[in-house]
């Protein structure tokens, strides 16, 4: 049986608003789902792709983020999508301090390389999806496509857009 292909999302604004520089999302009430990011979920399970989460998330080492925030955001995710009969496969942090270089932390693939393991993914057929340079660093390194969701034009990505929603319709429409 083949392995399956799968879009790789990153969570802090990909799927919902990024906070401000150093700072981090600590409360489910401020936790807000980016407009269509749902929908640019729902159009890449219609596609054929498994959804999954990969995201650095470092303030859980600095005692800044509760591990069960983290828990409580899977489930804001998985029933925003819920009405659409779509799932999120699986949640995967990193969450260690920079200085501990670790192999999980994007830009390094670790973290890709894991889910790929874990859910039987094809990593030369998906993609990583993110906001920074890390996440189309840690897609590359791990064999993926990338798409960059941002206007920066420094980042270097195979597909650029303004949104998750956007990012899917290239994609599927690049199938």
């Amino acid at each position: 049986m083949s392995k399956r292909r799968a879009a790789i999302l990153d969570r802090d604004g990909t799927l919902n608003e990024r906070p401000a520089e150093q700072r981090y999302v600590t409360r489910i009430e401020d936790f807000r789902v980016l407009a269509d990011a749902v929908d640019g979920m729902r159009r890449l399970t219609e596609c054929g792709y498994v959804l999954v989460v990969a995201s650095n998330q470092r303030g859980v080492a600095r005692g800044l983020v509760e591990p069960e925030f983290l828990r409580a955001a899977e489930e804001v995710l998985q029933h925003e999508l819920m009405a659409y009969s779509v799932r999120i496969e699986g949640f995967y942090y990193c969450t260690h301090e920079v200085e501990e270089n670790c192999d999980c932390r994007k830009p390094k693939p670790g973290l890709l390389f894991r889910v790929a393991r874990d859910l039987d993914l094809d990593l030369s057929r998906s993609w990583m999806i993110g906001d920074s340079q890390s996440d189309i660093e840690a897609g590359r390194a791990a064999g993926c496509s990338t798409a960059y969701l941002g206007t920066d034009g420094s980042v270097s990505a195979d597909l650029a857009a303004r949104s998750l929603l956007e990012a899917a319709e290239l994609i599927c429409a690049s199938d």
